[in-house]
């Protein structure tokens, strides 16, 4: 049951209470995941989000943490071969603001923050590749039995409602 120690090493960075809405991180965060470092650096810098560079300086940081573990450590990592695993955007704590309003009122709305967090890994290599493909063969016939679950289940129950709304 123990397993051995040959997982492949992965590198983070993260930075935290970033004044940028997590939503708004995500959008630039979901178009780098995947990508081979390079990629994802070209990528951020010819984005028009202005929390592109934010997430360039962070993938930096999460390469240079790589880059610095391989040299101290004596960790074997090609950084040529670094590819994108995670990159999220978690809410962080809201501040609180008020807003003037007519007639002495005040509207209440929200400054939200977001925590970002990159990981980094080594490429897959064919043994990596092999066990990856087949949670992807699993789980593109799942939604094909749910699918069409839904499907007959909808039928029926479109015509009922229709019907008993304009009664």
């Amino acid at each position: 049951m123990a397993q051995t120690q040959t997982a492949e090493p992965i590198f983070r960075a993260e930075a935290r209470f970033q004044r940028i809405s997590p939503q708004k991180a995500r959008l630039v965060l979901d178009l780098i995941k995947g990508r081979r470092v390079e990629d994802a650096m070209n990528i951020l810098t010819f984005t028009k989000k202005g929390v592109a560079p934010l997430v360039q300086k962070l993938l930096r940081s999460a390469v240079e943490n790589a880059n610095y573990l391989s040299q101290e450590k004596g960790l074997d990592v090609d950084l040529d071969r670094l590819v994108v695993r995670t990159a999220v955007a978690n809410d962080g704590p809201r501040m609180k603001r008020v807003r003037p309003a007519p007639m002495g009122r005040a509207y209440r709305y929200q400054r939200r923050m977001a925590h970002i967090a990159i990981t980094l890994g080594e490429k897959a290599g064919q043994n990596g590749a092999a066990r990856a493909a087949a949670p992807d063969v699993e789980a593109a016939a799942k939604p094909k039995k749910s699918g069409a679950k839904h499907k007959a289940g909808a039928k029926k129950k479109t015509p009922a409602k229709k019907f008993a709304g304009k009664k």
